[in-house]
């Protein structure tokens, strides 16, 4: 067993290194992977990961070793696991906090169908115990009668150090009288969580107990990469195609992304103004919030996995007169929906979502695509949405929405390195009105509007469209809650085809609002709305997406082509 996990251990550093993906967290998994397959009849036993991307280790041993390399990559195997693809993936785990809720469900299913040997674990690890889910699952599970089993990876961080009072418990937890055995659930711990052979006494002595139990494990991030487990939060994931040789440093050396426009901007407000606060669910450094953080920590806050408790939380500090960033994912803002409209927009609180990984999220697939937030966003009354076309335009609007917000805003901008070249943190120039839609481009007949940072697409676009001596007119949307209906109206009204691009969803998204506008002017246009389909969308790299979905410049530039008036 310990030369298996070496050879495990081997491969997931060789194969994540050259090929990118979540690095640190599976080398913490691998003795864990190895016991719970050696012990278990899986797919029979039904094994759930949380969060899903420490399951690489479960991948391999799983029938996927071969095909390995693909992993992330565009028709390839997903980062996370998929019911989709393969038995052994027992429920897909994008999201945090999940597994508990998922495997009470599912234990329940074979009380129901009279099958009382089947057992259920869920791995809960790499700060999903911060998450409020995992607590419902918990209060649930304790007073049920199910073959079931939850594993606590503690390994004292989830991205950043995890934060709270939960991971101080875990850390000086009483064996007899701690959160697990008050609920009344067998608690056992703490086990070497790289001891492949105590982890595989352990797992026999519970397989033929039939009722919930936690099973307290502590394993290092990171373990076995000198560099993993020195700066964990750095190695949690990679960029594809890093080679062994190559630093973190030398990788991100000259590349600014937007996380870092927002990170700076966030600590350039913050030195001005006294009253603005930051919060975020567990993604400091993600987000870039980690730097004020660490200069203001009294200001500055990681309340852990938990998007309903920040939104909350962000509505409280805006309520007593704090101007409150609350940085969110956007694919994790769909956890908390309900808060933003109860707590936030009902009560038009002046609480700033700066919404990052909007759109395409590229390899994180298909749990991780930010396609939905305006949609969810656009339905809600008293909201501004504001869709910056590049960093300058997203550091004018934190400036100017610190200064000039009197109800909910959201800004939301895409993952990856801004296109600005050229770019400076100089301070802009803020007057008390934003430009909601700018034309880019004049030409006749046919129109694009570009919806934030599709700019840079649209406008390469038309530079193909050029070539072949059509000369489309070119517009940015800034804004798009409250829409500019007479601008839109005007653009509808002075050309014949009009196409809408937006990193989102096509439907209710905003090619769909303008649509409405067209049809309250009895269609005096025909328009084409370009962004991603009503289908599960698939992981590749950020231009793949782009190309196979129909908005990459040559896709949206053919588009036009083969829809041209005669």
């Amino acid at each position: 067993m310990p030369e298996l996990c070496k050879q495990l251990r081997d491969f997931i550093i060789e194969k994540v290194l050259q090929n990118g993906g979540h690095f640190a967290a599976n080398l913490g998994v691998v003795e864990l992977s190895v016991a719970l397959h050696y012990v278990f009849d899986t797919p029979n036993d039904k094994i759930v990961w949380d969060v899903g991307h420490q399951a690489y280790c479960h991948k391999i041993l799983t029938g996927r070793r071969k095909i390995f390399d693909s992993n992330r990559k565009l028709g390839g195997i997903s980062g996370f696991p998929n019911i989709f693809e393969s038995e052994f993936d027992a429920f897909g785990t994008g999201h945090s906090s999940t597994a508990i809720s998922a495997i009470l469900g599912m234990a329940t299913a074979s009380l129901l169908n009279n099958n009382i040997e089947q057992k259920h674990i869920a791995v809960v690890g790499d700060g999903a115990l911060t998450g409020g889910e995992s607590y419902e699952g918990l209060n649930n599970i304790a007073v049920s009668n199910t073959n079931s089993l939850i594993i606590i990876n503690d390994n004292d961080i989830g991205i950043d150090k995890n934060c709270g009072a939960i991971n101080s418990h875990l850390r000086n937890i009483n064996h007899d009288n701690n959160l697990f055995t008050n609920l009344g659930l067998k608690y056992i711990g703490i086990v070497d969580g790289h001891n492949v052979h105590e982890l595989i006494s352990c797992f026999k002595m519970l397989k033929d107990i039939k009722k919930p139990c936690v099973v307290h494990i502590r394993t290092t991030k990171g373990k076995g990469y000198p560099e993993a487990e020195k700066e964990q939060t750095k190695w949690h994931s990679t960029t594809k195609f890093i080679k062994i040789e190559k630093t973190y440093e030398t990788l991100q050396k000259g590349k600014l992304r937007y996380q870092d426009i927002f990170g700076q901007t966030l600590i350039d407000i913050a030195e001005k103004n006294l009253k603005v606060c930051g919060v975020t669910p567990a993604m400091p450094t993600g987000s870039g919030m980690i730097e004020a953080m660490n200069r203001f920590p009294s200001r500055f806050f990681d309340v852990g996995i938990a998007e309903q408790h920040a939104v909350t939380f962000s509505a409280g500090l805006a309520k007593e007169g704090f101007i409150v960033f609350c940085s969110i994912y956007s694919t994790f803002l769909q956890r908390a929906l309900d808060q933003v409209i109860h707590d936030v927009c009902i009560q038009n609180l002046p609480v700033i979502f700066c919404i990052d990984r909007a759109g395409n999220a590229a390899d994180d697939g298909a749990t991780h695509h930010g396609l939905y937030d305006l949609p969810m966003l656009l339905p809600l009354p008293n909201i501004t949405i504001a869709t910056p076309a590049n960093a300058e335009e997203l550091r004018k609007m934190m400036f100017y929405y610190s200064q000039y917000s009197f109800g909910p805003v959201a800004i939301r901008y895409p993952k990856g390195a801004i296109a600005d070249e050229k770019f400076s943190y100089k301070t802009p120039v803020i007057n008390n009105n934003l430009a909601e839609i700018t034309q880019i481009e004049f030409g006749k007949q046919i129109a694009i509007i570009a919806v934030g940072t599709m700019l840079k697409n649209c406008y390469a676009a038309t530079k193909i469209l050029n070539e072949k001596k059509i000369y489309p007119s070119l517009f940015s949307i800034c804004i798009v809650k409250p829409l500019n209906a007479d601008k839109i109206a005007e653009i509808i009204k002075s050309h014949k085809l009009v196409i809408t691009v937006e990193d989102g969803s096509i439907i209710g998204g905003a090619g769909s609002f303008i649509k409405s506008i067209n049809s309250s002017l009895a269609f005096q246009s025909r328009i084409i709305s370009l962004g991603f389909p009503d289908e599960t969308i698939k992981h590749g790299s950020h231009s793949e997406i782009f190309e196979l979905y129909g908005i990459s410049p040559e896709a949206i530039a053919n588009t036009i082509f083969q829809n041209i008036l005669p």
